[in-house]
């Protein structure tokens, strides 16, 4: 029965995926009067939340590797491309290019050296004739093109390539990760009924599969080029498929290997790699709850690194399917568009509180005895200054009652309704389940961040640290005095879990700053596993450098850093 629905679902028309004609109200996010209230453990708006402000950006992707979001897209007119390879040939298969020229010249190379007819192709030796092939194209029209989010084009076994894999085989298998040939022709086939033109992957840096080099693109130019290494490429290949200990590190390697990551690194923070438009009205993500259930439990007890898809039940690896296959028969649809600019609108909540809940966490970890007098009224500042645009003049406690912080409770909904209010009673109707998911998103992350800063602010406002809301005489006079250090250490405690809670990758940085010469590096595939072997279950240090990657300085000339 349900598997027949599923097939049903797959000729339904995209306006009958819409969610029901009822307008989403923002009194359905709850009560607003209980401060105290956590959200639950297994709901994962927050995490919809950040994997959309991560998408196409380099530096959040690399950090979390093993991606969860499908979202379909579109290269424009005029984007070249660029494809490393041994001779001048399009090739007649599905084929790999880069966005950055930097990124497809380590993959060009040139035939042997042939003797007999003295041509001057390299021999694998770095010589002042060494040189190689890459070709540029065009885009000369609108390129269709599916996105996996993470470090998708990574061949590792810890997860970056179960989206792909579940997608085309049904399974994700580790003894198919270095499989990408069979893996790039069964998605060439899988997508082109919907007219998928390519598959955009990120590794060192992005790049898209193209299905058909005739179609869609043009050659500008197949050139020659001089080559300052070996043209017989020596790639970094994992530990587990390779004998040797170390690859070859010469100094042009590392200038090669450096310059690469260097491209990757444009891209690592918003707006990420614009050359590529997403549709976010017809994104799929495997944290959809409702969508994906059988993947509630996998995560349970697990850290967001070890997020996998691997322990998706049949039933919603088809749902999923199902799901995609209706999106993509809709790309050329646009009589369901509402105008909401999403990757804009999940924006504004990181732009607005990132920097702010980072210098509130400097200042309650930089609190002492010596300075609370002046610390703690500096803080609830801070604290009001973010609540400004929400708090009525007369919102202020009923001193003498015990109402905890209800008083609060307007301002907290202003504080999480403001930006979205307008979708809910206007353009609700005319939601796609993919808009719908991402307003949830939205709503419920916002709802947690302002529901902590509220606390937070109610707290100072009863310990008498607010210059605007002064205690009345009458109520200190039969109060026990206010310990601002408690208040400090319960600030400290509620800021510190919801930082941890949005887990932002803007807050991972250098500490400190680097220098001039240096840049900051998140250890990147395939390039992190240089010297390393691959870590067994049991080694926990080595798994932690393996799968948490944590950021580093490393020079930006020679003599270059371990990479």
């Amino acid at each position: 029965m349900h598997l027949s629905y599923l097939a049903l679902a797959i000729s339904l028309p995209y306006a009958m995926l819409l969610a029901d004609q009822i307008p989403l109200r923002t009194d359905s996010l709850g009560i607003w009067d209980d401060l105290s209230a956590s959200p639950d453990a297994n709901e994962t708006s927050r995490l919809i939340f950040d994997t959309v402000n991560s998408l196409l950006q380099h530096w959040p992707n690399t950090r979390y590797r093993n991606g969860h979001t499908i979202v379909p897209g579109t290269v424009p007119v005029g984007t070249l491309l660029y494809h490393g390879r041994a001779d001048s040939s399009l090739p007649a298969v599905p084929e790999w290019t880069a966005i950055d020229p930097e990124h497809a010249f380590p993959f060009c190379s040139a035939p042997p050296r042939n003797a007999s007819a003295g041509t001057h192709f390299g021999t694998g030796s770095i010589t002042g004739d060494a040189g190689c092939w890459q070709l540029t194209l065009v885009a000369t029209r609108a390129l269709h093109v599916l996105y996996f989010d993470g470090s998708s084009g990574a061949k590792i076994k810890d997860g970056a390539l179960d989206a792909q894999d579940l997608l085309v085989w049904g399974v994700s298998d580790p003894e198919r990760v270095s499989d990408d040939r069979a893996r790039i022709e069964d998605l060439y086939a899988w997508g082109k009924e919907f007219g998928v033109d390519g598959y955009v992957r990120m590794e060192m840096d992005f790049e898209i599969a193209l299905c058909d080099f005739t179609a869609g693109v043009k050659l500008v130019s197949a050139e020659f080029l001089a080559a300052w290494w070996s043209t017989t490429p020596t790639w970094h290949t994992p530990p587990w498929q390779t004998s040797a200990t170390t690859p070859d590190l010469d100094p042009t390697r590392q200038l090669q290997i450096f310059e690469t990551l260097r491209a990757g690194a444009w891209h690592n923070r918003y707006p990420g790699e614009t050359r590529i438009i997403l549709d976010m009205t017809r994104l799929v993500s495997f944290y959809d709850n409702a969508l994906a259930p059988s993947l509630v439990a996998a995560r349970v007890g697990q850290e967001r690194w070890d997020h996998r898809l691997q322990d998706i039940s049949h039933t919603d690896l088809a749902a999923v399917r199902t799901r995609l296959k209706a999106v993509l028969k809709s790309m050329n649809k646009s009589d369901v568009a509402n105008g909401v600019d999403w990757r804009t609108l999940l924006r504004v909540p990181v732009d607005h509180y990132a920097d702010r809940l980072e210098m509130l966490e400097y200042l309650l970890n930089t609190t002492t005895l010596e300075n609370i007098g002046t610390r703690a009224t500096t803080i609830q500042t801070r604290l009001r200054v973010m609540l400004t645009p929400y708090t009525l003049y007369d919102v202020r406690p009923a001193w003498g009652e015990d109402t905890e912080d209800a008083w609060a409770g307007p301002v907290w909904r202003s504080c999480a309704t403001r930006h979205t209010a307008h979708i809910h009673m206007h353009a609700s109707t005319t939601l796609t389940m993919s808009e719908r998911l991402l307003l949830g998103a939205f709503d419920q992350t916002t709802r947690e961040i302002c529901r902590v800063i509220v606390r937070m602010w109610a707290a100072g406002v009863r310990a008498g640290l607010d210059g605007l809301i002064p205690v009345p005489a009458a109520h200190l006079a039969g109060a026990l005095p206010v310990d601002p250090m408690r208040v400090v250490q319960g600030w400290r405690e509620e800021t510190n879990a919801l930082i941890a809670w949005l887990d932002w990758s803007v807050w991972v940085k250098c500490r400190p700053a680097c220098g001039f010469e240096e840049t900051c590096y998140l250890p990147t595939c395939p390039y992190f596993w240089i010297g390393m072997v691959q870590p067994s279950e049991e080694d926990d240090n080595n798994n932690n450098l393996w799968k948490r990657p944590q950021p580093r300085c490393i020079r930006q000339f020679e003599p270059y850093s371990v990479f």
